[in-house]
């Protein structure tokens, strides 16, 4: 046993312990198991080792943190390691009540809530519950803590909580609402704290600037935290950040170093963008509307300034930050703010759905991705739109390896693209006259891009469910691909190799 671990282990190991810690603390190694399957958002391991009176459960995730979720579905980190999160729920019996206090209250009045918590206790089930508590923290070899240090440590914990230990309804994909509510920063102070660190690195150390301006996810944070911290003395700094992002040509970074130069209203900066705009066809485009005359430049950059940028962090859309600590590596942070926009998403929201299917492609969930382009197929009335979703939906569907649903989605996506077939003409004049019956659309769709993307998907789809024993599938999806092929006015080479490729696998089988 580890010392992280080393009180798990004794209780396990000794009966008396473990019944003490059952009885009255509510950490109880025979209610080793949830209510319904979960999982963390991030992937990585957990295990369920006790539960508590009222369905909760205590995970120990894989780096050895504990992870309390509820049978109300809400979830907080208690602790860095059994020992630790022992400590505190030893420490702390009725715990949960403790979530929501306010550390910088007066400390007398933090102690009579702590006194009236654990009187009631006492007087409830648990006469004892002084003498029981220093026998098991004596068995475990653990601490005896102030209980408002303890009260700091949990919130401490809570805290972090999120995005690296969001957890999850494994079957529905839906997260877990906080167990507190306890005041966090701002989303836009999380992912903009790099950004404000290379902000006063650079205003003392100009030696450093090329640092900075030159790695693109640093570039674009410091760009966007000098829209809220505008100082004069900035603008050389400026200048370098929007040499170094005219490179990548048109960006949404450009027009923002492009306005933040610009408010200055420095002739030598007209002439700096102009010949940015000059050498990039892209910075052209991209600084489109750009005034010809140097003495509009501040009024063209005020202008945008105020309808595309401002100087509120507060104002900007949450998707903008899940997009920067994407940008930054910060995978579990972008990910925990889809997911939670994801959760909130209602009827009106189908364009948000496509996006956060594509952003949550991006971060490589395709579970979480299918289940955002599932909601987005279903809000859509026309059908070939919903056909259009639908074939995305199942590219998704088989990444995640859900090769079923996948097939099902597909299958799902052609018929709606297809539409019903034209009614028979019963206009009695028409039928005298022998009109041409109406026809189907179905060649439209099948002569575009969405055809071969189509066709792919089925190949796809059957060379994935022979590699799952999912034959009937298997050659489902291939006779309907080979079907569809035939009627591509144009297939390209790379999808008939795969045709070919995934036909000569399912003969070699």
């Amino acid at each position: 046993m580890t010392r992280r671990d080393r009180a798990l282990e004794l209780l396990r190991q000794h009966s008396e312990l473990a019944d003490l810690a059952a009885f009255p603390f509510d950490f109880d190694l025979d209610r080793a198991e949830h209510c319904e399957a979960v999982r963390l958002a991030s992937g990585t391991a957990m295990r369920v080792v006790a539960g508590d009176d009222t369905g909760g459960s205590y995970f120990l995730c894989s780096n050895g943190e504990v992870l309390y979720a509820s049978s109300d579905g809400e979830a907080g980190l208690v602790g860095d390691s059994v020992d630790e999160a022992l400590e505190v729920l030893i420490g702390l019996p009725g715990w949960q009540d403790y979530t929501g206090l306010d550390l910088q209250a007066d400390s007398a009045e933090l102690a009579a809530v702590i006194a009236r918590t654990e009187e009631s206790i006492r007087s409830s089930y648990a006469s004892q519950l002084d003498q029981d508590r220093s026998r098991l923290l004596a068995g475990l070899g653990l601490r005896q803590l102030p209980q408002l240090e303890l009260i700091r440590r949990l919130h401490q914990s809570l805290l972090r909580t999120e995005p690296d230990f969001m957890l999850l309804n494994a079957d529905e994909g839906c997260a877990y609402a906080l167990l507190d509510q306890l005041p966090r920063p701002p989303l836009w102070q999380t992912v903009l704290a790099p950004g404000q660190a290379d902000l006063l690195m650079l205003r003392s150390d100009s030696t450093r600037w090329n640092e900075v301006a030159y790695d693109p996810a640093r570039r674009a944070t410091l760009l966007r935290t000098a829209q809220y911290d505008r100082q004069t003395t900035d603008l050389p700094l400026l200048r370098a950040l929007l040499r170094a992002e005219a490179q990548l040509g048109h960006t949404e970074e450009l027009r923002l170093a492009a306005v933040l130069v610009g408010l200055h209203g420095h002739a030598e900066d007209h002439e700096l963008m102009q010949s940015l705009r000059m050498a990039n066809s892209d910075v052209y485009y991209g600084l489109g509307d750009f005034p010809e005359v140097a003495q509009d430049l501040s009024a063209w950059a005020t202008e945008f300034d105020v309808s595309n940028h401002g100087q509120d962090p507060a104002d900007e859309d949450d998707l903008t930050w899940a997009e920067l600590a994407r940008r930054q590596g910060r995978i579990e942070l972008a990910r925990s703010i889809q997911l939670r926009l994801l959760d909130d998403a209602g009827p009106r929201d189908a364009p948000l759905l496509g996006y956060l299917a594509g952003q949550l492609k991006r971060l490589g969930d395709f579970t979480q991705a299918a289940r955002a382009q599932k909601l987005h197929a279903c809000l859509q009335d026309d059908p070939q739109q919903r056909g259009a979703s639908m074939l995305s939906l199942a590219s998704l569907q088989r990444r995640a390896g859900d090769v079923e649903a996948a097939w099902q989605s597909l299958q799902r996506a052609v018929a709606d693209l297809d539409g019903p077939p034209p009614t028979p003409p019963t206009d009695q004049l028409a039928l005298d006259l022998n009109l041409p019956e109406q026809e189907h659309h179905t060649v439209a769709w099948r002569g575009l891009q969405l055809g071969h993307r189509a066709a792919e998907e089925h190949f796809l789809v059957a060379r994935a469910a022979a590699a799952t024993g999912l034959a009937a599938t298997a050659g489902a999806a291939l006779a309907a691909g080979a079907a569809l092929l035939g009627t591509l006015t144009r297939p390209t080479d790379d999808l008939r190799v795969l045709a070919n490729a995934v036909t000569e696998e399912s003969e070699g089988q």
